[in-house]
C-alpha cells in the first residue's frame, strides 16, 4: 500500500514541530553531496569543501585489510587487545605522552567516541571555541548537555584564551565543564602555542574542568612537532584520534580514545555501556588492519612525513597567494584546512550583494566552481567573511612518490593543477 501524499510531512508536523534541538545534517557531508552532484552534472568543482584525506591509505594496511576480509567474529566491545597495545605505544611514541592501553577505548570513527563521552558525563556544560568543527554542538544537543561557545578570533590566530576560559568558569558557577579542544583545528588548521596549551591546561586544572583533546590532526602537524594537550594537563584529559585523517582511511570508520587513570573507574564504565548498547565492536578486519597500521615502523614514519611535508608546502603557497590578495589567512600548523577572513574586501563585496559567510561561499560555487565552507557552519557570526577552504582537492598518490625538497617549483606539478586552478580562481573573482 502506498502512503498518503503528505502523510510524512503531517507527521514530522505534528512531532517536530516544537522541537527545537532538531539536528540538520553535518554541512560538511552536505557540501560533499552537492560537489558530487555537480560533478554528475558535468559542472567543474574545486573541492575545497570536504575534508576528506586525498592521500592513499597506509600500503600494508590495504594488504592486511584484504587477509583478514573474512574474519566475522564480534570483538571485545572494548577492542583488540593487541589493536590497544599498538594504539598506547604509538601515541606514547608519538605524542610524548604515556597512554595505558587498558584506558583506550576503540571505536566506529572518533566521531562516535566524542559522543560517547558526552553522554556519559552526569549533566555538563560543554565549552566549544569557535570556530569549531560542526558537530560538537549538535552532538552536544543530541546528548542532553548545555553547549556554550567561546568565541575566538583572528587576533588570536582563532584560539581561545586562558583568560577567557578563567573569566567563564568564575561567572559560571561549579557544574561539571568539558572543554573541546581540537588541535591541529578544523576550519582553522592551527594550534596554541605551547606558552598559550600551558596556560588554558594551568585554568582548566585549578577548575576542575575535564578537556576532550580531539587531536585527530596531530599526527599531520607539519613540523611533526604536535604538543598533545596530556603533556599539559594528563589527570584531566581525554584525548581522541584515529585513522581517517593522517592514515587516509577516513571511510574505514576507526577512532580511539584515552581516558586517563585519574578520571576514575565509573566514567569508564560508563564508556563501555555506551558502547556495549550501540556499536558493540568494530568490524574485525577493519582492528585487524588498524593493527598494522599502528605498528610503528621506517615504512610508517616516512608515509606520515611525506604527507606533512606535502601538506605543509601546499597549505603555506595557498595562504601566502590569499595574503598577497588581500584575505587575511593565518599560515597553517597542522592537517588541511585554511581560515580566510575577506573582511579587506567587505566593501566591494557588499556592492555585489554579499554581506554574509554563507551569500559568499554560495556566489563562489555558482560563479567559480569553488567549494567552500562558510564561517557561519563553524559557529562563526554570519555576518563575519570568513570560510573555511580544505586544500585536498589533488593527486595524493602522485605526491608521494616524490619528497617536495627535490622539485624547485614543486607546487607545478600536474598533481596540484586542482589547487592551483582554485586559488587562481578566488584571487580572479575577487572584486
Amino acid at each position: 500500500m502506498t502512503a498518503r501524499p503528505g502523510l510524512a510531512s503531517a507527521l514530522l508536523n505534528h512531532a517536530y514541530a516544537d522541537d527545537a534541538d532538531a539536528t540538520p545534517a553535518s554541512d560538511t557531508l552536505l557540501i560533499n553531496e552537492q560537489s558530487r552532484w555537480l560533478e554528475s552534472r558535468g559542472e567543474r568543482v574545486i573541492k575545497f569543501g570536504f575534508g576528506q584525506s586525498p592521500f592513499p591509505v597506509y600500503g600494508p594496511a590495504v594488504e592486511a585489510l584484504a587477509r583478514y576480509a573474512d574474519q566475522k567474529a564480534y570483538l571485545p566491545v572494548q577492542g583488540l587487545p593487541t589493536l590497544r597495545d599498538r594504539v598506547a605505544s604509538f601515541h606514547s611514541e608519538l605524542d610524548g605522552t604515556p597512554w595505558q592501553s587498558s584506558r583506550v577505548l576503540v571505536g566506529p570513527g572518533s566521531k562516535l567516541l566524542l559522543f560517547a563521552l558526552i553522554k556519559a558525563l552526569p549533566e555538563a556544560e560543554i565549552l566549544i571555541p569557535a570556530p569549531a568543527w560542526v558537530s560538537y554542538a549538535p552532538q552536544a544537543r543530541l546528548a542532553g548537555q548545555t553547549a556554550t561557545k567561546l568565541a575566538a578570533s583572528f587576533d588570536t590566530r582563532w584560539q581561545i584564551t586562558p583568560e577567557q576560559l578563567e573569566a567563564h568558569c568564575r561567572e559560571g558557577g561549579s557544574r561539571t565543564r568539558l572543554l573541546i579542544l581540537n588541535a591541529p583545528g578544523n576550519p582553522t588548521g592551527l594550534s596554541p602555542d605551547s606558552e598559550t596549551q600551558r596556560a588554558l591546561a594551568e585554568v582548566a586544572r585549578r577548575h576542575g574542568v575535564i578537556v576532550l583533546a580531539d587531536e585527530i590532526y596531530g599526527p599531520l602537524d607539519h613540523h611533526g612537532s604536535h604538543r598533545a594537550f596530556a603533556r599539559d594537563y594528563p589527570e584531566g584529559t581525554v584525548t581522541t584520534s584515529g585513522l581517517s585523517k593522517w592514515c587516509g582511511a577516513g571511510g574505514w570508520r576507526l577512532g580511539v580514545m584515552h581516558v586517563p587513570d585519574a578520571l576514575g573507574g565509573e566514567l569508564f564504565a560508563r564508556l563501555l555501556g555506551i558502547a556495549s548498547e550501540t556499536w558493540s565492536s568494530v568490524a574485525s578486519p577493519i582492528q585487524e588492519a588498524a593493527c598494522v597500521a599502528y605498528r610503528m615502523s621506517p615504512e610508517l614514519t616516512n608515509y606520515l612525513e611525506r604527507q606533512r611535508a606535502w601538506l605543509g608546502l601546499i597549505g603555506h603557497w595557498c595562504a601566502g597567494r590569499l595574503q598577497a590578495a588581500g584575505v587575511r589567512t593565518p599560515l597553517p600548523d597542522g592537517g588541511f584546512y585554511l581560515f580566510p577572513d575577506f573582511d579587506a574586501h567587505r566593501a566591494a563585496l557588499a556592492g555585489i550583494g554579499i554581506t554574509t559567510s554563507a551569500e559568499l561561499t554560495a556566489r563562489l560555487l555558482k560563479e567559480t566552481g569553488v567549494a567552500l565552507l562558510p564561517g557561519s557552519a563553524f559557529g562563526c557570526d554570519p555576518s563575519q567573511l570568513t570560510v573555511r577552504l580544505a586544500y585536498v582537492d589533488f593527486d595524493g598518490e602522485a605526491l608521494l612518490e616524490h619528497c617536495p625538497q627535490r622539485y624547485d617549483d614543486p607546487m607545478g606539478l600536474p598533481a596540484l593543477d586542482k589547487v592551483r586552478g582554485g586559488i587562481q580562481a578566488i584571487e580572479e573573482w575577487l572584486p
